[in-house]
């Protein structure tokens, strides 16, 4: 049962409507403690007098505030005006004797600075004395490179208490030693949700909350589970607020618009701007204004579509199925002597991998994708083959962790050397992949192996490329892995943009995560086998020639005796054959 507001409280925010807006009133009802705790909004009630001033805050931004439970969710339409609602909120737990600090979550950091603006706004209403707006760098943590990150920050100091509001980025690790209260805004956009309230909810521990509201991101977003945990009893006494675009309007949104922009407000007006909105939005109304999470979710690819074009993997017992082979090396093993290593990796590729590239349709078209990593996550190569429908499967995906540099293009010159009819690859050539890249196209050749520099551009253009592939069903045969799934699901579209990318956070479930620290390794992914099927996929639309083995006619037709196959040139950084004179031909 949430718990109406002290009156001095509702006094307070009364104050605001001097100052808050032209023509705004705030008046106050007494009514019965029984019914204004079945009926927070009651606490505040709008004159029913149509000549009376209206209220500084609508009925919905009403009940959020008498809201006292210590999480409190809202699910929200868009720009409902809840953040504002907030910002009043805000500067009454800071400013208040005993109050506590207030820490601003957002996404980005024009967002921090509005909600700062409006705290300071709302400071000034209520007469409470607070210092200028100061801007800052806060240690943000350091990048994948090591490189340490700087961002902006706001803050609002209230000298009488002592405290202050502050916005911060999403980073979890921000609020690892604070305390004080937490709001996050669009919780359902940051990028690891599930971190960011495992560390705000160290909060309640000492009595202080946790305010989280957003718009929906789809149903399989964290945000929308924490709501239905909440709603399962699973959360304690958390409280669940719903605002539709509807329910704000009906609530007298659209009247504060015209108040602010000064017009008149009618009926018509009403209607027309309502139909606007719902225009802006199209297909994604639902989601945005009437708070009903979309199916498809925040992921770029649905669960069930997965699901739909995964098949049972390899197995003794399964011997059609597309083949998954995972090689993991010690640290030790990238410091043994180059012959050592060489030998080691070759007795590797011929009980492993060599075997599987044998059993490819020579009839069929093969290219490959490579996502590379050399410590923490997955180096990926895919092959995909196409048959006479142009229908595409990832016949052979092999999986390297820990692996060196040179081990890996000794893997991969297998692998290409093993490809019939090779039409081509494309490798993740960003950062230190270029490496391995540029190699194989200078030995391969640059029309075969396309050295690709991931960016927002190239998802754009390519990724849907995927999805289709999957939805129309000319992309299927995926290796049924827990890994590979996570992998595919955490392309995500990443604002503000909407680009179809992997977010920069881990992928690995949190079972797998459990897992590999109970084994103290130190693996991880990071969409790795979801990047190396995009990029195969890639390599199929590519303008390139086709590769063949082409077998000589006899070793002793073209020499006056027999060859030694020892002596015989190979192409390529293995044993495997290629395309040196004697390996094969255009």
């Amino acid at each position: 049962m949430n718990k109406p507001r002290k009156p001095g409280v509702v006094g307070k925010i009364a104050k605001a409507a001097a100052g808050a807006a032209p023509g705004l009133a705030i008046t106050l009802t007494p009514i019965a403690p029984a019914v204004a705790g079945e009926d927070p909004t009651l606490f505040v009630k709008t004159q029913a007098l149509v000549d009376m001033p209206p209220t500084v805050l609508l009925p919905y931004q009403q009940a959020w505030i008498a809201d006292d439970a210590q999480l409190k969710i809202c699910e929200k339409g868009r720009r409902v005006g809840l953040t504002w609602a907030e910002a009043a909120d805000a500067v009454l737990i800071a400013a208040a004797e005993g109050g506590s600090n207030y820490f601003y979550i957002s996404a980005t950091q024009d967002m921090a600075r509005e909600f700062v603006e409006a705290c300071a706004m709302w400071a000034r209403v209520y007469d409470y004395a607070g210092s200028e707006i100061s801007e800052g760098l806060y240690d943000d943590g350091a990048d994948g490179d090591g490189a340490k990150r700087y961002i902006k920050t706001y803050e609002l100091v209230f000298p009488k208490t002592g405290r202050r509001i502050v916005a911060l980025s999403s980073r979890p690790t921000n609020l690892r030693g604070k305390q004080g209260v937490i709001g996050i805004d669009e919780a359902a956009f940051a990028p690891d949700l599930k971190a960011l309230l495992k560390a705000a909810m160290a909060m309640l521990l000492w009595g202080d909350k946790v305010r989280i509201w957003s718009t929906h991101d789809g149903v399989e977003n964290e945000f929308n589970q924490l709501i239905q945990e909440v709603r399962a009893g699973k959360r304690g006494k958390a409280s669940v607020h719903r605002v539709t675009f509807g329910l704000a309007v009906e609530q007298g949104l659209y009247k504060r618009v015209c108040l602010r922009r000064g017009i008149d407000w009618t009926a018509e007006g009403e209607a027309a701007w309502v139909a606007a909105a719902r225009g802006f939005y199209g297909d994604d109304a639902a989601e945005e204004l009437d708070v009903i999470p979309s199916q498809s979710g925040g992921a770029y690819l649905s669960l069930a579509l997965i699901s739909e074009r995964m098949v049972p993997a390899w197995s003794p017992t399964n011997p059609s199925g597309p083949v998954l082979v995972r090689g993991k090396w010690d640290d030790a093993f990238a410091y043994l002597p180059e012959d050592v290593r060489r030998y080691a990796i070759e007795g590797w590729l011929t009980e492993q991998v060599r075997p599987h590239l044998k059993r490819l349709n020579p009839l069929y078209r093969h290219v490959f994708g490579q996502d590379f990593a050399r410590n923490r996550d997955q180096s990926v190569i895919t092959i995909l083959e196409q048959d006479g429908q142009l229908v595409e499967r990832p016949v052979l995906t092999v999986e390297l962790a820990n692996c060196p540099f040179t081990s890996q293009q000794q893997v991969l010159c297998c692998m290409i050397d093993g490809m019939p009819r090779f039409r081509g690859g494309a490798m993740d050539a960003t950062g230190n992949g270029a490496a391995l890249a540029e190699a194989a196209a200078q030995q391969y050749g640059t029309e075969m192996v396309e050295q690709v520099k991931l960016n927002d551009g190239f998802y754009l253009a390519h990724m849907p490329k995927l999805r289709a592939g999957l939805q129309d069903g000319t992309l299927t045969g995926i290796p049924r892995d827990e890994a590979l799934r996570d992998d595919l699901r955490s392309i995500k579209l990443v604002m503000p943009k909407g680009i179809p990318k992997i977010p920069p956070a881990d992928t690995q479930s949190a079972a797998a995560k459990a897992a590999a620290a109970d084994g103290g390794e130190k693996t991880r992914r990071h969409g790795d086998f979801a990047i190396a099927l995009f990029l195969a996929r890639y390599a199929f639309t590519r303008e390139c020639g086709e590769i063949d083995f082409l077998p000589l006619t006899g070793k002793s037709d073209s020499f006056d005796g027999p060859v030694n196959d020892d002596d015989v040139p190979r192409g390529g950084w293995s044993d495997g054959g290629g395309f040196g004179a004697f390996g094969g031909g255009w």
